[in-house]
């Protein structure tokens, strides 16, 4: 075997590779596990331990925090480990009419309403269909007459052509867009939870957030819906409130010294863990440590009541006690000990803020600040600190509490260099209203800061050097060109509302993650141990090789997981049993060619090189025709089968190299120590191996076969149709979970009495007290509370099924164990998004074939027998949907099985196929007829084995996978029963029956 070192050491390093990886998930998990230990049950003191150990050093033998081996371990799903899953569309509506100042011109108030609805069915752009829309409405119109505005009069003249109109209006929705995602992300970093997830999708507008462990949907609904509050605030010097915090800090010192004491006389020894108060304006959760804030190490310049102390622990202690404000938050003062003349009141490292939040917001506290003050935070750390953020002081001027002057006075903003060109800075105009107010504040605010605040974050707070009149501003600070662009498209923000809608939403609660997690791993354990006694039933020792290729295999699959921060679902857990099953197919082609060999009296170390050689060829076309529909599948897919497709992907190029070089090296090694190898047991040796079945001669009976069952399927696809799901027709589906078995009908006509306009489908889901209801109650409705309001609606209808003195918040949290939500819109385009995915596997199959074998033929052939394959699922689950005792929807899941029938069944015809053409090479002259079907009859056991392990793997899967999965698995068994049956009976006599007979 050449090369046999390098790919000994190429094995090494990815295993060391895999090893790496995977030691940050049981570290993680380990943490995790004494966390969990530590709280007893309490998940408020498991989130305090773990926070406390955040950027402490757990993995001492490479010096990773919990923090970073996080960051570095196999990310679960929402599937598997419970939470929200969001696709947000930015409304660009809402821009284009911000952008025309809100016309009332008829043409474009009739052009936004018809490009609305011409949007529910296309996949283009808003904007170019606005254009399209507006040329509709009137040919005669321009788009200038509408666009050229006081705001836009820099862009857009009455001369502009209406294609110069819509580039501006696509770079300006496009900045909006961009301006959206970047307040989204920092909305998600301050809500608190572990993990987040946040990304543009490739249709422009759209975002996808993942929020692990989500408890309140209702709260994340809101955060992610509203629209950003951008505000401008005086404020307060530090020299001119230092007194007055002084005087906050001696009080919170009297309140703690009091409660200590009370605390100490009614138990002394008792020690609790209380979590500091939220408040959700201000506060600034993040994972955290329990190490000394670097308050302390500035506590010497605000006083020097413990100089000459001894013991230094004591002193810190005793600064503690009396400067508890000062302990968390480092004042912004000179080195003379003096408060600076800022409005940044100090610094706290991110473990503190909310411990200074709830000191700032005591009632004896604010009680001794002026009335006028309030505090908000910086929205980025500090400058050379990534754990320090600062604390500005605002000063309210206003009878209501609100800011003077806010964002929707700005006409423009855009990231400029300044005269020297060193560095970037913002150029800001503002309209004749805000130009007004601005000459006010900065007039009063000369030599003083002045807060732009969005979202109640302070993102700048530039110094006002003189009066500014006229309404055009610039502001300087050393600022990057990004953070230039950055505060740029922040101060557009309030001219251009450009606020989120969701269009697709999915909720898994924990107790159904945990359970997707148990069937997950017990139909893997199970499928993994099956298919490894199977290869040592059928193939003796040889079998035995292939097993711990097998496990070498998914080692690698974990790790490569791992180390890509691929996320594993539920789908993926397929995708990877599934992998197991068909990595089985690169063993079972080398050894039955190996049989081959060592039938036609070669040696056995000859046998072996020449099993290996011989069989490369089809192995490696049936692999890459399935990598093929792997790759559509994750171009194509969205969510859960991407993450399907990922895990097949990697499966099918790690199984190649554990199959067919690490069993080479095995077998080369024992066969250097003249090891004995047998590749079958005696009871499986002959299997199949005189088979004479005429496949040609009965081929019109299968077509007949094939054809009546085709036939059936279309006619219940014309009569019954297929149970579209939500992802291609839209609505709300809920999964609830009752504490005794119900009726359908019953809950049904409940929820029709308190929904009226929409009937919703009420069906079991698994056991008889979990049903899945589904419905289009306001799935077109534009309100931001619809989500709630349809949730509210199915409490009420089903309350009286709950038992008695079950709350809204009981079901949410308790009942309901999952939602999903598709938006009209999007579910065409996942309609859409499944046709090209279709079309393109079985296109793409089609020319490699006709590459590869050079033979139009033998393409047509396998195409044939794809469409006979799909055909027949689709017209099963069109017969049986609402007979079987699981779901057999038609949506993403489905999609993915069709894609991954596909993939097997071109896996099979190509491996018949790839046998004729030997075989033909091998005899030219012999009688066609009785070439096929010794081709076809000498790859039965192969197909035996393939067909047979797979099937029971996936098997496996349907018994204990879970009902979620229940009918992705069933497709998928059709699929090998009817992939296995085409590849034998349809492909090749198709391709038998358009080869042209040669002229005798």
């Amino acid at each position: 075997m050449q090369n046999k070192g390098a790919i000994k050491i190429l094995a090494i390093l990815l295993a060391v590779v895999s090893l790496y990886q995977l030691t940050f998930t049981w570290v993680a998990n380990n943490v995790r596990s004494d966390a969990e230990a530590y709280s007893g049950g309490d998940p408020v003191k498991e989130k305090i331990y773990l926070d406390s150990v955040a950027n402490v050093k757990v993995y001492p033998l490479l010096g990773y925090t919990y923090q970073e081996c996080q960051q570095k371990e196999i990310n679960l799903g929402l599937d598997l480990k419970g939470g929200m899953n969001v696709t947000l569309e930015i409304s660009v509506v809402d821009v284009v009419k911000a952008l025309s100042n809100y016309s009332k011109n008829p043409t474009f108030v009739e052009a936004i309403k018809l490009a609305k609805e011409k949007q529910k069915d296309s996949q283009k752009d808003f904007v170019d269909l606005f254009g399209e829309s507006f040329k509709e409405v009137d040919p005669n119109a321009r788009l200038a007459s509408v666009f050229n505005t006081p705001d836009l009069k820099e862009l857009i003249n009455a001369k502009s052509t209406d294609e110069e109109v819509l580039k501006v209006l696509k770079d300006q929705t496009q900045a909006a867009i961009d301006n959206s995602f970047q307040i989204l992300r920092t909305r998600i970093d301050r809500f608190g939870v572990a993990q987040p997830n946040i990304q543009r999708l490739e249709t422009a507008g759209r975002i996808l957030v993942e929020l692990p462990g989500i408890k309140d949907p209702e709260r994340v609904r809101k955060l992610l819906q509203g629209t950003a509050q951008l505000e401008f605030w005086e404020t307060y010097n530090l020299n001119e409130i230092y007194g007055a915090l002084w005087s906050a800090n001696n009080v919170i010192r009297d309140l703690n010294n009091a409660e200590s004491e009370t605390k100490e006389e009614k138990d002394t020894t008792k020690v609790e863990i209380i979590a500091a108060p939220v408040e959700a304006e201000t506060e600034l959760v993040a994972d955290s440590t329990t190490q000394t804030n670097n308050a302390e190490s500035l506590l010497a310049e605000v006083t020097d009541s413990t100089a000459g102390s001894v013991d230094t622990t004591a002193a810190i202690e005793a600064q503690r006690k009396n400067m508890p404000l000062w302990t968390v938050l480092s004042p912004s003062i000179d080195q003379k000990g003096n408060p600076m003349q800022t409005a940044g009141v100090g610094v706290a490292h991110f473990k503190d803020t909310a411990k200074v939040n709830e000191y700032l917001h005591m009632k004896q506290a604010k009680a001794v600040l002026p009335k006028d003050l309030k505090f908000l935070w910086g929205v980025k750390p500090i400058k050379g600190r990534e754990d320090l953020y600062e604390l500005y002081a605002i000063k309210i001027t206003t009878r209501d509490g609100r800011a003077p002057l806010e964002g929707d006075v700005i006409t423009n903003a855009r990231q400029e260099f300044g005269q020297n060109q060193a560095a970037a800075e913002v150029s800001m105009t503002m309209n004749s209203t805000g130009a007004r107010e601005w000459a006010r504040i900065t007039k009063a605010n000369i030599d003083r800061q002045v807060a732009i605040v969005l979202d109640n974050y302070v993102y700048s707070a530039p110094n006002v050097n003189d009066e500014i009149k006229g309404g055009r501003s610039s502001i300087t600070g050393g600022f990057s060109i990004e953070e230039a662009t950055d505060l740029a498209n922040i101060l557009k923000s309030g001219k251009l509302p450009a606020p989120a809608h969701i269009i697709e939403e999915a909720i898994v609660g924990p107790s159904l993650g945990q359970e997707a997690i148990n069937s997950g791993l017990l139909s893997f354990v199970i499928a993994f141990i099956l298919v490894l006694i199977y290869m040592f039933f059928f193939y003796s020792r040889s079998g035995i090789v292939a097993d711990l290729a097998l496990i070498a295999n998914i080692f690698f699959i974990m790790g490569v997981l791992a180390s890509l921060g691929a996320v594993l679902t539920l789908p993926g857990i397929a995708g990877i049993v599934l992998t197991i099953g068909m990595s089985v197919d690169a063993n079972v082609l080398i050894f039955e060619r190996i049989k081959e060999e060592i039938a036609a009296g070669k040696g056995l170390k000859l046998a072996v090189t020449d099993g290996y050689k011989n069989a490369y060829s089809a192995i490696i076309d049936a692999n890459v025709t399935t990598l093929l529909t792997g790759i559509i599948l994750f171009v194509f897919g969205t969510g859960p089968i991407k993450g399907f497709a990922t895990t097949l992907i990697i499966g099918i190029l790690t199984s190649l190299f554990a199959a067919i070089f690490i069993t080479r090296i095995i077998f080369v090694s024992l066969l250097d120590k003249n090891k004995t190898i047998k590749f079958a047991i005696k009871m499986t040796e002959n299997v199949l191996k005189n088979a004479q079945v005429k496949f040609i001669e009965k081929r019109k009976m299968f077509y007949v076969i094939s054809s009546i069952i085709i036939i059936a399927g279309i006619v219940s696809l014309f009569t019954r149709g297929l149970d579209y799901g939500i992802d291609f027709v839209g609505g709300r589906t809920y999964v609830v979970r009752f504490h005794e078995p119900v009726v359908t009908s019953d809950l049904a006509k409940s929820l029709k009495d308190v929904m009226v306009t929409d009937a919703p489908e009420v069906k079991v889901f698994g056991e008889s007290n979990q049903v899945k209801i589904s419905t289009k109650y306001l799935i077109d409705s534009e309100d931001e509370n619809a989500d709630d309001m349809v949730e509210e609606k199915i409490f009420e209808g089903l309350k009286s099924y709950l038992g008695d003195g079950v709350t809204y918040q009981d079901f949410t949290e308790n009942f309901k164990m999952s939602s999903q939500k598709v938006g009209p819109t999007i579910a065409d385009d996942i309609k859409v998004s499944a046709v090209w995915a279709i079309l393109f596997s079985l296109l793409g199959i089609f020319i490699y074939i006709v590459i590869r074998f050079r033979n139009w033929q033998f393409g047509l052939g396998a195409l044939a027998a794809l469409a006979h394959d799909v055909l027949i699922v689709i017209g099963l689950f069109s017969i049986f949907y609402g007979i079987l005792p699981f779901s057999l929807s038609i949506d993403q899941a489905f999609i993915a099985a069709i894609l991954t029938v596909v993939g097997y069944s071109i896996n099979d015809t190509v491996v018949v196929l790839d046998r004729i053409r030997e075989f033909v090479g091998l005899h030219p002259k012999s009688d066609r007829k009785e070439l096929y079907n010794s081709a076809l009859n000498s790859t039965l056991t192969r197909t035996l084995s393939t067909s047979l392990s797979t099937f029971v793997v996936l098997l496996a899967i349907f018994i204990f996978g879970g009902e979620v999965i229940r009918g992705f698995i069933f497709a998928l068994l059709v699929g090998i029963i009817v992939g296995t049956y085409s590849s034998l009976f349809i492909a090749t006599p198709v391709a038998y029956d358009t080869i042209k007979k040669p002229k005798k």
